[in-house]
């Protein structure tokens, strides 16, 4: 019994620490960056680059007001599910890095919902300003907030060969996807649960 109690405390842990460092990274990069303004970090690989997408994780995107609709009720639905799935892991003594990871895979659908629910009535717009937290002019609905991005690695910028069928000559990034918090926990989380997958899986 102690050990699961551990470990319902270590899952809490993982999913506060998670979401606080999500929330408060998208809300500094909202009240201090404008749309489309970039910080180099570290040598031109790692720079912070404020955007924001209607859609999924890594910047896809459903068409539409009713996609991003159906987008954020689908998560809801999801995390409901991801709810069942650590509980059931916490009942029946799961390893511990099994319960990190759904912690994680939560706490990460947990900070892209938050985003998309509440962040159209919190804030004005981000598009040549900077956007102000509890604005009396917000910039979209309940339900139909922007996902905030920020990280972008692009290790390699350059020009393809030209002997490349299809894409040679062509401009190419690596790696060109702008994404956050949010979805780096849910990439680790998927991560621990490939190398822990016996114990994330069991047969019996």
């Amino acid at each position: 019994m102690t050990g699961t109690m551990n470990k319902k405390q270590i899952a809490l842990l993982t999913i506060f620490v998670a979401l606080l460092l999500d929330q408060v990274s998208k809300i500094y990069i909202k009240t201090h960056f404008q749309l489309g303004q970039e910080v180099v970090v570290f040598a031109d690989w790692f720079k912070i680059h404020f955007t924001e997408n209607n859609g999924m994780a890594w910047g896809f995107e459903l068409g539409g007001k009713s996609g991003k609709l159906f987008l954020t009720l689908f998560r809801l639905v999801a995390v409901s599910g991801i709810v069942y799935w650590l509980w059931s892991s916490l009942k029946r003594n799961a390893h511990t890095m099994v319960i990190v990871a759904i912690s994680l895979i939560f706490a990460g659908a947990i900070g892209n919902i938050i985003d998309s629910l509440f962040y159209g009535i919190l804030f004005d717009t981000s598009l040549y300003n900077v956007a102000t937290l509890f604005s009396d002019a917000p910039y979209g609905e309940f339900l139909y907030g922007k996902v905030v991005d920020m990280l972008y690695f692009p290790m390699w910028e350059g020009t393809l060969p030209s002997w490349l069928p299809v894409v040679g000559g062509n401009q190419f990034t690596f790696f060109n996807a702008i994404f956050n918090g949010a979805d780096s926990f849910i990439s680790i989380g998927v991560l621990l649960l490939f190398l822990f997958q016996k114990e994330a899986f069991p047969k019996e």
